[in-house]
């Protein structure tokens, strides 16, 4: 009885060790279920961008459609989405919904971000971005959250474009949460 009580708070303790694996701890490409993430550590920072595989706008300069020019700092200023008051929490939300009770207490106290690539002619959320360190809880969390949040983003969050951000091949959008 004895031993299978050890056995038992053994076992235990591996669960919380295997919980804690850092997936994210240098550049890897994950092959799952039906889709293909990507990991790009920057090497000293340790920051991580996670992505999958299929997205078109990540790592592509946001440009003017119309002339090819470059996106200037002083341009990403000017109103490219219509205002509105959904989308904000229901981003939240989905974040929030896609972590569970023991991976919302590792990650307490710390914020990653959520990047959103939005397309201009439909105003769909065409592609989601994961940014975080490598050194950090984030980095324990399993590519199935990160998947969860991409998913549920393309299919519940849209934007009415202004005319200005539809001269843009692509509008980004990003927010820094701690999941609740």
């Amino acid at each position: 009885m004895k031993a299978l009580f050890i056995l038992f708070f053994i076992s235990l303790f591996m669960v919380d060790l295997s919980a804690q694996t850092n997936y994210y701890s240098q550049d890897k490409t994950f092959y799952e279920d039906g889709y293909t993430y990507q990991c790009d550590v920057t090497e000293g920072s340790g920051f991580v961008n996670l992505y999958n595989k299929d997205s078109k706008y990540i790592y592509i300069k946001q440009i003017n459609r119309y002339t090819g020019e470059e996106i200037s700092i002083e341009q990403n200023r000017l109103k490219q989405l219509e205002e509105e008051t959904w989308t904000k929490p229901k981003c939240r939300s989905i974040v929030n919904n896609a972590f569970s009770s023991a991976e919302k207490q590792r990650v307490k106290g710390k914020e990653f971000t959520i990047t959103m690539y939005i397309d201009p002619d439909n105003g769909k959320v065409a592609d989601v971005e994961f940014i975080f360190v490598n050194f950090n809880p984030y980095a324990t969390i399993p590519i199935s959250v990160y998947r969860k949040i991409e998913v549920e983003i393309k299919k519940n969050i849209w934007f009415k474009i202004t005319p200005e951000g539809k001269k843009r091949n692509y509008i980004m959008l990003w927010w820094g949460q701690e999941p609740k």
